[in-house]
């Protein structure tokens, strides 16, 4: 009976340290077992799904990114003329003439009109 119970706590103490020694990927799971005054023993899982709502409002095509994306593309005097839920257009000067880009408000602002 005794070296029943010996087995099973040992093995039991083999599991948690080799539960302990597995890295966790990118910190989404902390085991914590305490440190000089606090015997408390928790564990911590990091997916509240906080990051989610955070990247996906970002993910659109902001204003400011439009305008930095027509001044790369070769505009000159970049001012913002409509931004809505689906576009985001911009105006500009370029060789002389005034010229309208229309963005997507989708990651990358990809363009639509020229």
């Amino acid at each position: 009976m005794f070296n029943t119970i010996k087995t099973a706590a040992l093995s039991g103490l083999v599991a948690l340290g080799t539960l302990t020694a597995v890295p966790a990927h990118a910190d989404s799971i902390y085991l914590g077992f305490g440190n000089n005054h606090d015997r408390r023993v928790g564990v911590y899982t990091g997916d509240d799904d906080e990051g989610f709502r955070r990247e996906r409002y970002w993910r659109r095509c902001s204003p400011e990114r439009a305008l930095d994306k027509a001044e790369r593309m070769g505009l000159h005097r970049v001012r913002l003329v409509d931004v809505n839920r689906r576009v985001v257009k911009v105006a500009g000067r370029q060789y002389g003439d005034r010229v309208v880009v229309v963005f997507a408000n989708e990651r990358g602002c990809p363009v639509i009109y020229r």
